[in-house]
């Protein structure tokens, strides 16, 4: 794959053999790698734009599809200077007036160099400080409990020493969640992601705390909600609701809270339909945005979260009707935004790769609050695999980037056996 991309590292460049040349593209797709960066590229590339993708590895699906154009390695890593430097080095060769991220530390990186960077390219974020409210769970919060939403019972906590009171008010078991998914490391170059844990124990608790907030983030401590989860999928610019979708997410990885990975399209809910347009009409929040709710034993919607950037799960409202991607180019750009009436309910869609890992876990997990028995999550996953429904990566107008992930997949899945078996036998003879 290296072979028919630029590889861009320092301040050298090799030219691909693809005899492309630059400047030649439209937009530049950063996070190559994830699921929703190929939805894009697919999305814009069969629509007549121009797609150039870039991620610090080579073997991505996204490269191999045929609507990528240009394809960028950057060997630096991710949401640092030299990362900055690459990024723009790629602006140089595609032209690209607008730029798509889908990843936490790209969407950081490019709010700490926003003033820089829209000087030349357009992003596809929200408004400040818009987007910083959208980001911080805390502030969301806030924002939702004025507007009367329903939201969660819970304390926030900035260290351990506050664990045990706040552990007591809220009651086991509990979720952990960090106000913010990305935090930058102090006096360092860089950050790192943090995300949501379940804990059953006060001890189990005070150490989860401790860990989060490490780097200096601080964390919610949640009641913990069993019931079906639910997102709301809303295009939103100018004042005027462009695009609605619905969905609900029959499993997640990691199975308590993690990405969907079985996912159906639904009518959207009136209750949390008109929550999350109130909600994101109140913070202004223009552009993409997933709303995310859980509802209690007795149905009861709950807001978890807002993701202001393209998520992963964004593929099955494509399929259902709803170009997300597309609407995010237009609105970037300056283009007309389309208007979206309606979509196709009841499709299902499945990231295989991600199903499997959630059944894995929730065995090793069994016993936990809210894990599905083995027995029936075995039975799940085989029913699943009769019922007709779409797959992530698979699109037969463009066949290469499921080769692509199956054989990446296969590969660690190999390695990882082999490691774990010589590491075994490392250990009997040691």
């Amino acid at each position: 794959m290296v072979s028919r991309s630029t590889v861009v590292k320092g301040s050298s460049q090799r030219q691909s053999s693809t005899g492309i040349p630059g400047g030649t593209c439209d937009v530049l797709v950063l996070d190559a790698k994830l699921r929703q960066s190929l939805v894009v590229v697919r999305s814009l590339g069969s629509s007549g734009r121009r797609v150039a993708a870039l991620d610090s590895t080579g073997a991505v699906p996204a490269f191999s599809s045929r609507w990528c154009q240009q394809r960028f390695v950057c060997q630096g890593d991710e949401a640092t200077d030299g990362y900055l430097s690459l990024l723009e080095q790629a602006l140089d060769r595609t032209g690209a007036n607008v730029i798509i991220a889908s990843s936490d530390s790209t969407v950081a990186l490019l709010r700490l160099h926003r003033q820089r960077l829209e000087q030349r390219v357009k992003l596809t974020l929200a408004k400040e400080p818009a987007l910083g409210i959208a980001i911080n769970k805390e502030q969301t919060l806030e924002i939702a409990g004025q507007l009367g939403l329903g939201i969660p019972r819970g304390i926030l906590v900035k260290d351990g020493s506050d664990v045990l009171a706040a552990v007591r008010e809220v009651g086991l078991p509990l979720v952990v969640k960090p106000v913010e998914s990305w935090l930058w490391k102090e006096g360092e170059h860089g950050g790192i992601r943090v995300a949501s844990q379940l804990v059953t124990t006060e001890d189990e608790a005070r150490h989860v705390v401790e860990q989060l907030t490490r780097s200096g983030g601080s964390v919610l401590l949640q009641q913990f909600l069993t019931g079906r989860r639910e997102a709301v999928n809303l295009f939103y610019a100018n004042g005027e609701m462009y695009a609605r979708f619905a969905q609900w997410a029959k499993r997640t990885d990691p199975p308590l809270g993690g990405t969907s990975v079985l996912r159906q399209s639904i009518a959207i809910p009136p209750d949390i339909g008109d929550q999350a347009e109130r909600l994101v009409r109140a913070i202004d929040l223009e552009g993409y945005s997933e709303v995310e709710f859980r509802r209690d034993s007795e149905g009861i919607p709950y807001l978890m979260e807002i993701n202001p950037r393209l998520s992963a799960s964004v593929e099955i409202a494509v399929r259902a009707g709803v170009d997300f991607p597309l609407l995010l180019y237009q609105w970037a750009s300056g283009e007309r935004i389309d208007k979206v009436q309606g979509y196709r309910t009841g499709t299902w869609m499945r990231y295989m790769r991600g199903d499997l890992m959630s059944a894995i876990a929730s065995w090793q997990q069994r016993g936990r609050p809210g894990i599905t028995p083995p027995a029936r999550v075995l039975l799940d996953f085989c029913v699943s695999c009769v019922v007709p429904m779409s797959y992530d990566y698979v699109d037969w107008k463009d066949p290469v980037p499921t080769f692509v992930a199956t054989t990446d997949f296969t590969r660690q899945w190999i390695g990882g056996a082999i490691n774990k078996r010589l590491s075994h036998l490392r250990r009997i003879f040691s």
